[in-house]
């Protein structure tokens, strides 16, 4: 088997390069290497690499600088993976393709299904769920996954600023009004290559199982740190205002897994913990 890996110097890309290796031919490309929003680079990319699976991990991933560049925004994040499809439908491959959480306006007090009708309320969010939209309309062989809250090696993310932040500064203010499913890239990982050797296809929830507040997952990570004497005060959204909306509750359920028989991915406690003490403790 071949992969390809889009957005390949990303967080997602990279432990997906690293869990594919063992079973497959692993190509993985940046933006440098194929702009995904170039529909005839797309095509000829694959033309040129001949892949079994393509895997899109390509993304803009700021949330509040897409607010300030909603084109560049629905270009990458939407039009793009559009592009990978109609590319992947002509040559009758396997697209699996990353959306988000934020699909969804947060005003459900349960955990969303993969039925739930989405509503995005920001410009990353619209151009999360038109990415989707696209794939799942022009690539009759897809697999969409949406994650949320993602943190692992080789990138930033939440975990990982929030240990820096603690060892530089006494005290930390922190949400406490937004709910999510912290996930793992190297759990995402596994999960992706087991769904695609088993046949997978559709739209499935995939997280870490459970779900915290932004100042729960914070004060955990900052204690597997090792680190002590941070003020951790937890605030509510209204008091830390950002450009771009957050959904006030944006846990997955992963049903469609659950339906299916899969084994759920480990609680977020048990990853987090391992990606802090294997990547982010200090040393002794």
């Amino acid at each position: 088997m071949k992969v390809l890996v889009t957005g390949g110097r990303g967080m997602l890309a990279a432990a997906l390069a690293r869990v594919f290796e063992p079973c497959a031919a692993v190509v993985a490309l940046g933006r440098a290497e194929l702009d995904i929003t170039d529909a005839a680079a797309c095509a000829a990319r694959l033309d040129e690499i001949r892949p079994d699976v393509v895997l899109n991990a390509a993304a803009a991933t700021n949330v509040d600088a897409c607010e300030s560049a909603e084109a560049e925004a629905m270009r990458v994040n939407g039009e793009g993976p559009g592009n990978l499809a109609e590319a992947c439908r002509a040559r009758r491959l396997l697209l699996v393709h990353y959306s988000t959480d934020y699909v969804f306006d947060g005003l459900k007090p349960e955990p969303y299904v993969e039925d739930d009708p989405p509503s995005p309320q920001g410009v990353y969010a619209r151009s999360k769920l038109l990415g989707e939209t696209r794939v799942r309309e022009r690539a009759p062989e897809h697999l969409v996954l949406r994650i949320s809250w993602v943190f692992g090696a080789g990138g930033r993310n939440f975990v990982r600023t929030i240990v820096g932040a603690a060892r530089t500064g006494p005290a930390l203010r922190v949400v406490d009004d937004q709910r999510g499913s912290p996930s793992y890239t190297r759990d995402l990982a596994l999960q992706t290559r087991r769904m695609v050797e088993a046949g997978c296809r559709g739209l499935y929830h995939v997280t870490n199982s459970g779900a915290c507040t932004w100042y729960e997952l914070a004060v955990q990570s900052i204690a597997w740190a090792g680190i002590t004497g941070v003020e951790v005060t937890p605030v509510t959204t209204g008091e830390f205002p950002r450009p771009a909306p957050r959904p006030a509750n944006s846990v997955l359920a992963n049903a469609r897994l659950a339906r299916e028989g899969w084994p759920l991915l480990r609680p977020w406690s048990d990853a987090a913990r391992e990606y802090v003490v294997e990547s982010l403790s200090a040393p002794a």
